[in-house]
């Protein structure tokens, strides 16, 4: 039995221990919003955060995130309530086909959860694991610095249910 606690919620499941995490947040959470691009944590399509993190789900076994707090794209926000990143990707039209984008934003929100003001070479290095096969670059870009000239009050949403997973991660 693998321990995971996922979104705030906490799951036991009966897994092989080097099952990729990606495989058991889709297959046996039914959370699809992050997808498989590579196989080989190339793309950044499976990126999820562990404890904040960005990392790359298609190639990190479950037994290694055990009893840690993980975040999908599901966490961040809901369509009744996006989040500051998931509605500056809507306002600056930046999905074109969508396949990468929910990890595009799993890596903007980690971005711009430790570093609230980046700068284009900030951007670039924390969104460069992140493929675009559409190109949408410069509307991610964009997307990206409008979160971070909004003001710190507006931005409280930045992770919708950052208490609830902060206090996660405090366990």
């Amino acid at each position: 039995m693998i321990n995971l606690t996922v979104n705030g919620i906490e799951h036991s499941l009966d897994v092989e221990a080097d099952t990729p995490l990606l495989w058991v947040v889709r297959d046996f959470l039914d959370l699809k919003g992050s997808k498989f691009g590579c196989g080989a944590g190339l793309c950044g399509a499976c990126t999820m955060h562990l404890n904040g993190n960005p990392i790359r789900t298609c190639i990190t076994p479950v037994s290694a995130v055990a009893g840690q707090a993980i975040t999908t794209i599901e966490g961040l926000g809901n369509p009744d309530k996006l989040s500051s990143v998931q509605q500056a990707w809507v306002e600056h039209n930046v999905p074109q086909c969508g396949y990468c984008q929910s990890g595009q934003i799993m890596s903007a929100t980690a971005l711009l959860a430790s570093n609230p003001k980046p700068n284009d070479q900030d951007i670039d290095n924390a969104m460069s694991g992140n493929i675009c096969r559409c190109g949408t670059y410069p509307r991610i870009k964009a997307a990206i610095h409008s979160v971070a000239n909004k003001s710190a009050t507006q931005n409280s949403d930045l992770f919708t249910n950052a208490s609830v997973i902060k206090s996660m991660e405090s366990k």
